[in-house]
């Protein structure tokens, strides 16, 4: 309930869109709220594809002069941009807990690792060689190139809004390619900010773009970056329902496409395991970013013999660790979930696992907003919902 305000850098602060070098603003805005406390943080420029293509046609043109930049030339920007981000750290992880509701100390983590995949590909920048083929035939030699393919949609999620572009367009940067980056619609702000360091960076107009939108406009933005001529790659991370789509795009135009899709990951405790380390890192792969990660713990398997031990511990640990709040305050280990419709899904999985013969051992409510309670689940079977699709929030469903 108490109000909470964004204390960045001004200039980090962008809300229109950023094209060829230039920042752009779109006939119509779209709020980016504050998942903690619903209140709105900014109204970001809404694009639709008539921003996406004028995006598309600058990468165009600018790879045609990127991709001549000598790799030390390209592996000096890349570690500027990799330089700029670490001297605004803290502006950029307060941008990340404002849009994503991520705990402060996590998303200091997350700008560490933001910058970490531009250092290592301004490194590798210089190093991507070709080689020289021992011929079948003595009158043939062969010699492979490696070169850039072009311009790439870059389509990226909201749980690691910093990380999962400079992860992306770092590889797609080294090499010579140029990229279009449409941001999810929950957390715009933190590839805004970005590109306003790219600049700073001297990272040339029309190597990176960046088009945010709203909920309404993303499939049509996302189906031009998918299947527009001058596009010759997709890189997306998201759901699987989603990625479907945007393969059937790309699948008109064969562009080369990478996907990291949803997950269901097990976590799988045997008699012979230390009972305190599996409890431990259950909590980490659970709970980190309130459940919100790609690669956590989605299913938990404990076989009978430690099963009881294993489960009066891992509710001990629940109970000491776990820490509700807004991102910003210090002693937050909980944030929100991303919105209401998060909020849903996991409180639906919930009732279904309870009517199914499941008991609650910890949590299982939904709070104010999108805030829900961290929820272990004993007596669960994989009939359940919370055992066959992915959850994306702080559910511990336990079979044992």
């Amino acid at each position: 309930q108490r109000p909470y305000s964004l204390d960045v850098s001004a200039q980090l602060l962008r809300t229109q869109a950023f094209i060829d070098g230039r920042w752009v603003s779109a006939a119509s805005t779209f709020p980016v709220l504050d998942p903690a406390t619903g209140e709105e943080i900014a109204k970001v420029s809404d694009c639709g594809t008539m921003e996406a293509q004028d995006a598309v046609n600058a990468a165009c043109k600018a790879f045609h002069l990127w991709k001549n930049h000598t790799a030390k030339e390209r592996s000096i920007l890349l570690r500027k941009w990799f330089d700029l981000i670490n001297q605004h750290k803290e502006d950029l992880a307060k941008l990340i807990t404002a849009e994503c509701g991520k705990p402060m100390k996590e998303s200091i983590g997350e700008m560490t690792y933001s910058a970490s995949f531009l250092e290592w590909f301004s490194e590798e920048a210089r190093r991507v060689y070709g080689d020289i083929v021992a011929p079948s035939a003595k009158d043939r030699k062969i010699l492979l190139l490696k070169q850039p393919v072009g311009v790439a949609s870059i389509i990226t999620p909201w749980n690691f809004p910093s990380a999962m572009i400079t992860r992306k367009v770092g590889a797609a940067l080294a090499v010579g390619c140029t990229v279009v980056v449409k941001p999810a619609e929950d957390t715009p702000l933190s590839a805004l900010a970005l590109a306003e360091l790219s600049v700073q960076a001297g990272i040339p107009p029309g190597v990176f773009n960046v088009v945010p939108c709203s909920r309404e406009k993303t499939p049509a933005v996302g189906e031009l970056l998918c299947t527009d001529p001058l596009v010759a790659k997709i890189s997306f991370t998201g759901s699987t329902a989603t990625g479907k789509i945007l393969l059937r795009h790309a699948a008109g135009t064969v562009k080369r496409v990478s996907m990291e899709l949803g997950g269901h990951a097990p976590f799988i405790v045997f008699d012979s395991a230390d009972v305190d380390k599996a409890v431990a890192g259950a909590m980490v792969s659970k709970f980190r970013n309130t459940g919100q990660t790609c690669v956590c713990s989605n299913r938990f398997l404990v076989q009978s013999g430690i099963h009881d031990a294993f489960m009066e511990k891992l509710a001990k640990a629940m109970d000491a660790e776990l820490k509700f709040g807004h991102g910003s305050e210090p002693a937050t280990t909980q944030g929100p979930l991303i919105n209401t419709r998060a909020a849903e899904k996991v409180e639906n999985q919930i009732a279904d696992a309870v009517a199914q013969g499941a008991v609650i051992v910890r949590g299982g409510k939904r709070l104010e907003g999108s805030f829900m309670q961290p929820t272990l689940l004993s007596n669960v079977n994989t009939d359940m919902q919370c055992m066959r699709e992915e959850t994306f929030g702080p559910l511990i469903p336990v079979v044992k």
